[in-house]
């Protein structure tokens, strides 16, 4: 699995919310039975959790979405759906928010 892909939520309660997962976690670790994943929602739904630096906009089917780094989590990779995209090109605004999430810089 490749960092910075984007897969289909399957879970039911919370696909409507975050109808995308990013994979973020390093392929060195593609062994783990689990992956470290970074919800996408619609500028819509994400609203006042916009925080530029921390929550990056990409684009996802030409549709623009929030990147949610904040509700980072770990799940099991045979949850994720089907791969849509990979978002690898943004990867330095992708790094900052994980960057400010942990160090506040």
């Amino acid at each position: 699995m490749a960092q910075f892909t984007v897969y289909e939520n399957t879970n039911k309660n919370s696909k409507k919310l975050y109808p995308y997962l990013m994979d973020i976690q390093s392929g060195l670790l593609d062994e783990l039975r689990t992956t470290v994943v970074v919800p996408l929602a619609t500028q819509r739904i994400a609203g006042k959790a916009l925080i530029n630096k921390l929550c990056p906009v990409v684009e996802i089917l030409d549709e623009p979405y929030v990147v949610l780094t904040q509700q980072l989590a770990s799940i099991d990779r045979s949850l994720l759906g089907n791969q849509i995209c990979d978002l690898s090109s943004q990867r330095l605004e992708i790094i900052n928010a994980l960057d400010l999430l942990i160090t506040g810089f």
